[in-house]
């Protein structure tokens, strides 16, 4: 599988953007499909998760009820709608899947596959 992160750019806080993973195959009953980001001198951490069967999402509780994880099989595609934009979502975002969750979710060394990753600012 290959992964094509896009969508990022610049948005004031408070503002809202969707960004797309386009998969080179059908993620749904395959792959778990997670959203990582990373800002500046950090490291690289969960934003969400849809799991690979039954459509279920995980958030990590700093992005729980502004961000929304969705999948559109028909395009092989994954999104992540964000709302209520703050400046500490500034990051770069990835998309990454895994066949296999084995231990947590938010572990990145389970996903195997990433996309190039795609940027966000949030300007205050």
């Amino acid at each position: 599988v290959q992964l094509q992160a896009f969508g990022g750019g610049l948005v004031q806080a408070g503002g809202s953007l969707r960004l797309s993973c386009a998969a080179s195959v059908r993620t749904s009953n395959t792959y778990t499909v997670a959203w990582f980001r990373q800002a500046p001198g950090k490291e690289r951490e969960f934003a969400a998760a849809i799991f690979r069967s039954g459509g279920r999402t995980y958030y990590a509780d700093s992005v729980k009820g502004r961000f929304t994880i969705s999948r559109d099989n028909a395009k092989n595609m994954v999104y992540l709608e964000m709302n209520g934009l703050k400046p500490e979502d500034t990051a770069v975002y990835y998309c990454a899947v895994t066949k296999t969750v084995l231990s947590s979710i938010r572990d990145y060394a389970q996903y195997n596959t990433w996309g190039q990753g795609t940027e966000l600012t949030v300007s205050s």
